[in-house]
């Protein structure tokens, strides 16, 4: 009776056994059909579960076999497929070794020469400008046609300017000059949005013909 036991008890165990391996190789089946992909690493885990590793979202693959080994190496370098997010709080994020070389700033985006890299500070979104739609530059020149004239409106100047460049800034960024000769800001003349108004007094006005040259930066 001890003997049937025994042997009841044996050929239960190999059941259950068999009935766990095959269980086991039904779910490493079910995982390599799930993640296989053709750029997919396989490795067998100590269960001997099928799995799958593969590159994606800004991550490139390189695989390099030599005299029957197999080397795969993940490096970052891609294209993202996903919206991608890095959190450095509390952390430095930096990039250090860049070269230098000399550069022509771009005139239109996806052209030729450098742009800027900025942050959207609602979205964290990286995105790029032109320098010139960061810092704005100008210079106009007028020729007074009668004396006494006093105001001078940069849109009709030569150049004439228009666009970004109107209005003007406050006056600390305007520079005004009287044949060569450089005005006080806010004394000598005042600034409201595209017109310039020189502070002339009666005994030395803006003569027919006298040059008078704006610059501005903002």
């Amino acid at each position: 009776m001890k003997t049937n036991s025994k042997l009841n008890n044996r050929i239960k165990l190999g059941v259950f056994a068999l009935f766990m391996l095959a269980f086991s190789f039904a779910n490493a089946q079910a995982t390599a059909d799930v993640a296989k992909g053709s750029t997919a690493v396989k490795v067998i885990d100590n269960k001997g579960t099928i799995k799958y590793f593969q590159s994606n979202n800004g991550i490139t693959q390189i695989v390099n076999s030599t005299d029957d080994v197999t080397t795969t190496t993940w490096q970052l370098g891609g294209t993202l497929t996903d919206d991608t997010y890095i959190d450095a709080s509390g952390a430095v994020f930096a990039i250090t070794g860049i070269s230098e070389t000399a550069l022509t700033a771009a005139t239109a985006v996806d052209g030729t020469g450098f742009t800027l890299l900025v942050r959207d500070e609602t979205s964290g979104e990286i995105q790029k400008m032109l320098a010139t739609d960061l810092i704005t530059s100008g210079q106009t020149v007028f020729t007074v046609a009668t004396t006494g004239d006093d105001t001078f409106d940069v849109a009709s100047g030569t150049p004439a300017m228009s666009g970004a460049q109107i209005p003007l800034p406050e006056y600390s960024k305007v520079w005004v000059y009287r044949n060569g000769a450089k005005l006080i800001a806010n004394v000598d003349y005042t600034i409201s949005g595209s017109v310039v108004t020189i502070n002339v007094t009666a005994d030395l006005p803006n003569y027919a013909g006298d040059i008078i040259e704006i610059q501005y930066i903002k």
